[in-house]
């Protein structure tokens, strides 16, 4: 079915953060599945496939270079992976190389988007989910995440999924649990820095039903509505939480190659 512009008006932008096993998939299909029931047209912009670049030659490092394993981690089949969580002296000038150009890319991709007929694009990992792999209590490499999170554009919303590093790894055993520990940590003091709407561990029902109805607030007070809300909480719009139990359940990202180095 085609769908007519609902406003002239930019499309709000969401995006996903967090450890690996965090839940961000899980999270981004039940927010896809409601605002696309609610009548609501959603652009899904994944970091790693559309706004990274020179992956190709990100990915043969953490494999040949570093000895990594390829694919992403299963309970059932859990892989050691080599690249983001490498923290040779060398890695630094070299993600400062890299992110640099993600960045600029990431405005490339972002003012698109907002050329766009959608009503919401999700972000599957930011900009954020880069900085993370860097040490903010060194000087030097604080006052480079300060620069880039100012080039970098900032969405409506930023979430940040947090969650217990032990049970993270259990869903997606792919990086030793010191390095989620470290990466957490990250993550959080990150939040502070660039304004992340930092979302507790707790239930992915409640996880759901939470980032539900930000984004129907946000976007009901941008004068945007669904055909039928009425109220900014999620109840009573007549946009159900779709949640079904193979989506609670995923381990892994809809993304089999996901950021590197």
């Amino acid at each position: 079915m085609s769908h007519k512009p609902t406003a002239t008006r930019a499309p709000t932008l969401v995006s996903f953060s967090g450890i690996d096993g965090a839940g961000k998939s899980t999270q981004i299909d039940a927010l896809r599945s409601s605002l696309n029931d609610a009548g609501l047209r959603v652009l899904l912009v994944t970091f790693w496939n559309d706004v990274a670049r020179l992956t190709r030659i990100r990915e043969v490092s953490g494999h040949t270079l570093f000895q990594g394993d390829k694919g992403v981690g299963t309970p059932d089949r859990p892989v050691n992976r080599q690249d983001k969580n490498v923290q040779s002296w060398y890695m630094t000038p070299l993600r400062f190389c890299l992110y640099f150009v993600d960045t600029i890319s990431l405005r490339w991709v972002v003012a698109k988007t907002l050329r766009s007929e959608a009503d919401v694009v999700i972000f599957d990992r930011y900009a954020y989910d880069e900085l993370a792999n860097l040490s903010l209590r060194n000087p030097i490499t604080r006052a480079y995440i300060q620069l880039l999170l100012w080039l970098a554009p900032r969405t409506d919303i930023s979430y940040l999924l947090d969650a217990d590093p032990v049970r993270a790894r259990a869903r997606k055993p792919e990086y030793p649990l010191d390095f989620l520990h470290s990466s957490r940590a990250s993550y959080l003091a990150l939040s502070e820095l660039a304004g992340m709407t930092v979302i507790a561990p707790q239930p992915v029902q409640d996880v759901a039903q939470q980032i539900l109805q930000e984004v129907m607030k946000k976007l009901s007070a941008e004068g945007l509505r669904s055909k039928e809300a009425k109220d900014p909480a999620g109840e009573e719009l007549g946009v159900p939480i779709q949640l079904d139990p193979p989506a609670a359940q995923r381990t892994g990202s809809r993304d089999a190659r996901p950021s590197t180095l």
